[in-house]
């Protein structure tokens, strides 16, 4: 990367399609859900994306699933969406037991939702821009 980039080692990081209507749209359902400002989030498209993939042994990822990046630990599909509910806590915390089902199923669904939302929800002709207030949790 050209310019070094403070990227947390510890907050939670989530990468996601920055074209995808339904993956903006999880971002900012996440904002002001995460008061404490513990998420920080990149597209996937970005160069900050690109390098934590390959940073992760994920260079070779495609595009269509939300990552979780939380210390050494990486989630992706389904894994992340359940982890990153538990981090939340309260209510969204209930969909913690869904990580008792077998991944191939829960990815399976994940998978019929990626694979179709772009025809679903859409797509944007630019990432997201975030608003002044979050454009500190942006690492893009």
């Amino acid at each position: 990367m050209g310019e070094e980039l403070e990227i947390p080692a510890d907050d939670p990081i989530v990468l996601f399609d920055g074209v995808c209507n339904l993956c903006t749209g999880f971002v900012q359902f996440l904002i002001p859900r995460d008061p404490a400002g513990r998420f920080h989030f990149a597209s996937l498209q970005s160069e900050v994306g690109e390098h934590l993939l390959a940073e992760h042994g994920l260079d070779d990822h495609d595009l269509d699933s939300i990552v979780l990046i939380e210390g050494k630990k990486v989630y992706v599909k389904s894994g992340a969406v359940i982890r990153i509910a538990a981090i939340l806590g309260g209510v969204y915390a209930l969909a913690r037991p869904l990580r008792f089902l077998p991944r191939r199923l829960r990815d399976w669904g994940y998978d019929v939702v990626a694979a179709n939302r772009y025809r679903i929800f859409g797509q944007k002709d630019q990432c997201m821009m975030p608003t002044e207030d979050v454009q500190s949790r942006f690492l893009d």
